[in-house]
């Protein structure tokens, strides 16, 4: 069973095609293309289909993919998923991060973890005996850089490095080890705190930009980026077999 799945985020729309877990192929654009998704549905011969957004055009790209699959699935924070979910407005809970949940437990089969998911935000979201539990958010990478930059009237706009544990030596370095050893320490805050009260709990890095960080902290599970897109097709999957689509 051959499933399309759409991740419209923050800044690129992310598309694959998944047989199972297997992803056997994906692309992504600044927007969906249409044109792009229509030839890996004939390529792959896709029947299914599931789309996620955290810019709100999620159903806009269900409709134009109805013209091409039967079957789509809207994913929305309010739809059925195969974990439990503990959290007060389930309605303003980001898909993203119910799915990435999903493919951890899901996929990899592990019931109790920190998720660091680096992307445009940071999110620190926790998972215990398999039910999702909530989590925080807070600002990612380049939106460190870009508030340095827009906020004040003579720093510059600088981009990630490798965080090295020195004091920087121009304005420049300053702000890159400012940014990047400020998002260490709050993720080593997280993982002590977690790590003392349970310390069988797996740290999971995901997102765009935890490569820069995984190896910085002791035991991290760095999740490949196709995470999300199993996590999504485990929805998808469980939707059919609820036959809400």
């Amino acid at each position: 069973m051959r499933n399309l799945i759409v991740d419209e985020g923050n800044t690129l729309c992310k598309i694959a095609v998944l047989d199972k877990s297997e992803v056997l192929c994906e692309a992504s654009a600044p927007d969906f293309d249409l044109a792009k998704a229509a030839e890996l549905v004939e390529q792959f011969s896709v029947d299914k289909a599931v789309v996620a957004s955290t810019r709100g055009g999620a159903e806009q790209i269900c409709e134009q993919l109805r013209s091409k699959i039967d079957r789509v699935l809207h994913f929305s924070s309010q739809t059925e998923v195969p974990i439990e979910i503990e959290y007060s407005s389930r309605q303003t809970l980001g898909a993203d991060r119910i799915a990435v949940a999903v493919g951890v437990v899901c996929e990899m089969g592990i019931r109790d973890a920190l998720i660091v998911d680096m992307g445009s935000a940071i999110t620190y979201d926790i998972v215990e005996d398999g039910v999702f539990k909530g989590g925080n958010i807070s600002l990612g990478v380049a939106m460190r850089f870009r508030a340095l930059n827009e906020f004040t009237a003579s720093l510059p706009l600088c981009e990630a490095t490798e965080p090295n544990n020195k004091f920087g030596q121009s304005t420049k370095e300053a702000i890159e080890q400012g940014v990047m050893q400020g998002i260490l320490h709050e993720i080593e805050g997280y993982v002590e705190r977690i790590s003392a009260e349970n310390n069988k709990k797996s740290i999971i890095f995901c997102g765009g930009d935890a490569e820069s960080f995984v190896n910085r902290i002791k035991s991290a599970i760095f999740a490949p980026r196709k995470l999300m897109f199993t996590g999504l097709n485990r929805i998808l999957e469980y939707n059919v077999s609820q036959n809400n689509i």
